[in-house]
């Protein structure tokens, strides 16, 4: 496939924007827009919450890994879910499906973004700390992106331009 024919992948950990971004980079660039979480979702007729609660932590990660390996199609920007990293697979079909770019925020700043993250639906184990969290996806964040934003304190627009911007650079 061609680069400019690519999807773009956004992942990052919950509340860096990946889904506000998505859209705007979407709308900028001509691409289609598509939010795993909400394909998850629909699919399987229960919120992220509700899913986690009923298969547990690792049931959810197969269930989201499944639904990603079946994604295709070309000029599509597609936010992801902030545990999307956990399963190689499928982390291996988004990079040769798409351009992969890491959304990076610091600690503090997604402390104070992230509010109820039982209720969001956020894969973390019970005993977990946002922390913990952000301690061990970071590093796995940054084995998978092609590209990464740090989007720090910026408006999601400034974002979007920022990612716009890189991918030029790329091409």
């Amino acid at each position: 496939m061609r680069s400019q024919d690519l999807n773009l992948a956004l992942i990052g950990m919950p509340a860096v924007g990946k889904s506000t971004v998505g859209v705007l980079l979407a709308k900028q660039l001509g691409y289609a827009f598509l939010d795993t979480d909400i394909v998850i979702q629909t699919k399987e007729n229960m919120t992220l919450a509700q899913i986690i609660k009923k298969k547990g932590l690792n049931g959810f990660l197969d269930i989201e890994a499944g639904h990603l390996l079946g994604l295709g199609g070309k000029r599509q920007v597609i936010s992801t879910g902030g545990s999307v990293i956990y399963r190689e697979r499928a982390m291996r079909h988004l990079k040769k499906i798409a351009t992969v770019i890491y959304l990076h925020a610091d600690l503090p700043t997604l402390l104070t973004r992230l509010s109820d993250i039982e209720a969001r639906g956020v894969a973390i184990d019970p005993s977990s700390s946002i922390d913990w969290l952000y301690k061990e996806r970071t590093p796995l964040y940054d084995k998978f992106c092609d590209i990464k934003i740090e989007c720090g304190q910026n408006l999601p627009g400034q974002v979007a331009a920022d990612i716009a911007t890189a991918l030029a650079v790329q091409m």
